[in-house]
């Protein structure tokens, strides 16, 4: 057998099939779906380790589980651009969209250029891509200056009028995680929150008031005057 096929019999062994209805109500696409907890896929990609040919193969399988699988024995520095875009558009579940951001791209030499570029798609998850991603590297990147995070936000206000479940929930994610990084960026969000705020489309005030509950929270504040 080759490890396609172990990882392959590995995860039909860890089916939940009865946990797919629930998954279902939390938005998560179930086509396929085998049901595999998260906490046993990272416990197989353990087993597995790093590696690029392997992850291609699952990620190709279009199961949700097996793409997550694909995401964690992925080795970020030989992700190209190329195979970054097709993840990105053949991700399906918000789910895996943001498995695939927080634990590959993340990691990628090519990550800060796929926000800019993902940004403007049409489609709804390479758009969700761009700020699950955005929202990860605010987290994640402790190298990135605050410019870098700077000249990100007017992406976030050409996004937030996209009224997109989907979309929506990663531009308000990844405008908290920007305003929850340092004080100086907290007072950049919370400006670009209040510009949202007065623009008549509902996506737009959503993400605001979110954001703004957040961001001008005492536990929020608190926490940066400590940094």
């Amino acid at each position: 057998m080759t490890r396609f096929d172990d990882a392959m019999t590995a995860l039909q062994a860890e089916a939940r099939p009865a946990e797919l209805a629930g998954m279902a109500r939390f938005g998560m696409a179930v086509a396929g779906r085998l049901g595999v907890a998260i906490p046993v896929l990272r416990r197989l990609a353990r087993q597995f380790g790093r590696d690029a040919a392997l992850a291609e193969a699952l990620w190709d399988t279009g199961l949700p589980d097996a793409q997550i699988l694909a995401s964690l024995v992925a080795d970020p520095q030989q992700l190209g651009v190329w195979q970054m875009d097709q993840w990105a558009r053949s991700g399906r579940s918000w789910d895996v969209c943001d498995q695939a951001c927080n634990n590959a791209f993340v990691r990628s030499p090519h990550a800060w250029g796929r926000v800019a570029a993902w940004a403007t798609d049409s489609d709804e998850f390479v758009r969700r891509a761009a700020f699950s991603l955005l929202a990860s590297l605010a987290v994640h990147d402790k190298a990135a200056a605050d410019a870098d995070f700077l000249a990100a936000l007017p992406l976030v206000e050409q996004a937030a009028d996209d009224d997109r479940n989907f979309v929506k929930k990663a531009v308000n994610w990844s405008l908290r995680n920007i305003g929850k990084r340092n004080a100086a960026l907290n007072a950049a969000a919370i400006a670009c929150a209040e510009t949202l705020a007065k623009r008549p489309g509902r996506a737009a005030r959503w993400i605001a008031a979110d954001a703004l509950r957040e961001l001008r929270s005492d536990a929020v504040r608190s926490r940066l005057r400590r940094a």
